[in-house]
């Protein structure tokens, strides 16, 4: 019986161990994503403006992005900043008029068109359910994310009347959501699930990303995965709806 007792005391210190003594991690990871871009933007002017679309009306093409991410860890607390340089532009010569902040782009104009923003992610997660030294590992954890967006829309006529307009906007966005990590074969091959998201008045906005990782060495993994980010929101004289969806990889060096 105290043979039993002393194994059952061995097997709890065990699992106990990374609360007496938490995992720190810290690291780096460069993402390459490859969005399709789908969407529409509106500016008005005393309440008149033309919802325009990004590829119909100005012929707004997908381009591929780079993002790069530090991260830290301590136990269940996890901490990342990630920046991405947004940067779309188009061209096109209209078949409609439409009308950008107060101005009219009448039929037969070619506009010069283009949506530049700096995106920066904040996430911290806390891992309320951890059971990483369990079989090859699985934890579920809340996440909170802040995604903050500064750029501008601005559009360009080229023949016709000159008319050259820009709107500013900045849109710091909170948001809630989880995080699944899950083990598939321990220390070699992981699967990893993030969504977060916030509505309110109407307006809408979402992330949600899944990768597998493989690490073929020690400190560096290689991802695959899909990441898409929906945007609806209509802010005083400014409206966005737009999805930007698509698979990325990325490589990661940690310690």
């Amino acid at each position: 019986m105290k043979k039993t007792y002393l194994s059952l005391f061995l097997l709890l210190a065990v699992l106990l161990l990374p609360v007496s003594s938490p995992a720190f991690e810290i690291g780096a990871r460069g993402y390459y994503w490859f969005p399709s871009l789908d969407g529409t933007v509106k500016v008005e002017e005393a309440g008149v403006g033309t919802k325009i679309d990004f590829d119909t009306d100005l012929g707004i093409e997908d381009e591929n992005y780079p993002s790069v991410e530090a991260f830290i860890g301590l136990g269940n607390h996890h901490l990342s900043l990630a920046y991405t340089d947004i940067d779309y532009s188009g061209r096109k010569t209209l078949s409609e008029k439409i009308e950008f902040k107060g101005k009219e782009y009448e039929v037969g104009y070619t506009v010069d068109s283009s949506i530049e923003y700096r995106m920066i992610d904040f996430h911290y997660q806390y891992d309320f359910l951890d059971l990483e030294n369990v079989l090859a590992g699985f934890s579920l954890g809340g996440v909170f994310h802040v995604k903050y967006l500064e750029g501008d829309v601005s559009l360009k006529t080229t023949t016709g009347t000159i008319i050259d307009e820009k709107e500013d906007f900045t849109l710091p966005i909170p948001m809630l959501g989880l995080n699944l990590h899950v083990g598939i074969l321990a220390d070699v091959l992981e699967a990893r699930i993030r969504g977060t998201a916030i509505g309110y008045s109407g307006n809408k906005i979402y992330e949600v990303m899944g990768d597998i990782s493989w690490t073929p060495f020690p400190f560096i993994d290689i991802h695959g995965g899909y990441k898409t980010f929906v945007i609806d929101i209509d802010e005083d004289d400014l409206m966005f709806d737009y999805d930007m969806s698509g698979p990325y990889v990325a490589l990661t060096v940690s310690f």
